[in-house]
């Protein structure tokens, strides 16, 4: 009998992805349907309502739930869920799809999926104007004069307003999980796997460490912590797209495994992989991480300093606080179970000679080595020094070969809170 959390929602693992012959019978019948391009944000979305990762989604959503999602966090059932999933098609495309039809949805030509179409609506600049202020804009310094910055500074906001100019919603059966189980394979797992993986070790308190940045000694620190109140910890990596200038899933993924088989005990940690982009979206996606995660069978999802943040849009802490201002649906199936696993910043301090936070150091800033995935990305890509205790010199010499091998570079922007918080 599992000990784990059940799957969002309190239908079990949603999961769209078809099998043996109904999974031939979709793909010869996708060949005589019109079909529709799809983004890459699109395509790591509709992976996850295959493998069961975005339970209870079965489809991409019409404009009553991305406005509930939007407005309240809660689809019109009342379940809980924190951004919108939607597909967005051209004016082309729209006028020659009618509710009722089947389309084929593909990815530079790959075929992904079929959907049944149910509505096609448009998305006007105003509507995605109201997406981006309510999903995206936080209590940052960038917040404050949000589209001054945001139109052109925010991947998030750029990614939604360069959406094509209507969505449509339905129900998908999804044919493909694209190059992500060969090109991953022994991390890419879908929630299902990771389960079994999980109730095998016996787990039942799990908490998982979110990362898109190589792995420094604050995230190996963030893991160690949480290792000590569960069973184990599952390092999650987004094996997805990300933003210029971001460290590519191969290389983060050689990081783990080289910090894993030096520095942890393997029987209290897994690393895994789920196909998603990145949204940037802040509290909201941290939001996401712990919903999705849920369905991994995670019920601690660690939250840090700005968790899933970019430049200055979000307070460093507004990811934790927002799990104390979500709807809490009368039925608990419905409800965020995943639970948040807040810890302060965190860094290495020279006094007391190890890895601490605010809550445990008591010495100035000149004392602590203040780690962040974007400030050694920056000195990687200038090929500046790293600070002593920044990183595992085992992770950096991996860094360096990648670095060492780019022929473009992409400008780092550094957050003013990366200097460090303030005394």
């Amino acid at each position: 009998m599992s000990k784990l959390v059940p799957p969002h929602g309190g239908k079990g693992l949603v999961c769209a992805l078809l099998e043996g012959q109904a999974l031939e019978d979709e793909i010869k019948k996708a060949e005589g349907l019109k079909k529709v391009e799809i983004s890459s944000r699109a395509k790591g979305d509709l992976i996850m309502m295959g493998i069961g990762g975005f339970s209870p989604l079965d489809g991409f959503m019409d404009k009553a739930n991305w406005k509930s999602v939007c407005e309240k966090m809660l689809l019109t059932d009342g379940t809980f869920w924190p951004v919108p999933v939607t597909l967005d098609i051209s004016a082309e495309d729209a006028a020659e799809i009618k509710p009722g039809q089947e389309i084929a949805l593909v990815r530079n030509g790959a075929l992904l999926a079929t959907m049944k179409v149910d509505e096609i609506y448009e998305m006007t600049e105003e509507d995605k104007k109201f997406e981006c202020e309510l999903v995206f804009k936080g209590q940052g310094e960038d917040s404050q004069k949000f589209w001054d910055v945001a139109p052109s500074d925010h991947p998030g906001v750029k990614m939604v307003l360069a959406q094509k100019p209507f969505n449509v919603a339905g129900k998908v059966k999804v044919v493909s999980q694209g190059e992500f189980p060969e090109k991953f394979a022994g991390t890419y797992m879908t929630p299902a796997q990771l389960r079994e993986q999980l109730d095998a070790r016996g787990w039942k308190t799990v908490a998982a460490l979110q990362l898109r940045n190589p792995m420094h000694r604050s995230h190996e620190y963030l893991a160690k912590l949480a290792v000590e109140v569960c069973d184990g910890v599952v390092i999650h990596s987004l094996v997805g797209n990300l933003k210029p200038g971001d460290i590519p899933a191969e290389v983060r993924i050689k990081c783990i495994n080289t910090l894993v088989d030096k520095y942890f005990v393997k029987e209290h940690v897994i690393q895994a992989g789920y196909p998603l982009d990145m949204r940037y979206a802040g509290p909201r996606e941290a939001l996401l991480h712990a919903t999705f995660r849920q369905n991994y069978g995670i019920n601690r999802q660690i939250i840090g300093r700005d968790h899933a943040g970019v430049g200055d849009f979000y307070g460093m802490f507004e990811a934790q606080e927002i799990f104390d201002k979500i709807p809490q649906p009368a039925d608990p199936g419905k409800r965020l179970l995943c639970e948040p696993l807040k810890i302060d910043w965190t860094f290495y301090c020279t006094k007391c000679d190890g890895m601490a936070s605010m809550r445990t150091c008591p010495h100035g800033k000149e004392d602590r080595v203040i780690l962040s995935g974007t400030k050694l990305r920056k000195f990687l890509s200038e090929g500046q020094p790293i600070p002593d205790h920044f990183g595992r010199n085992e992770v950096l010499d991996i860094l360096r070969e990648y670095y060492s091998g780019l022929t473009e570079k992409v400008e780092i922007k550094m957050q003013h809170a990366a200097s460090g918080p303030a005394e």
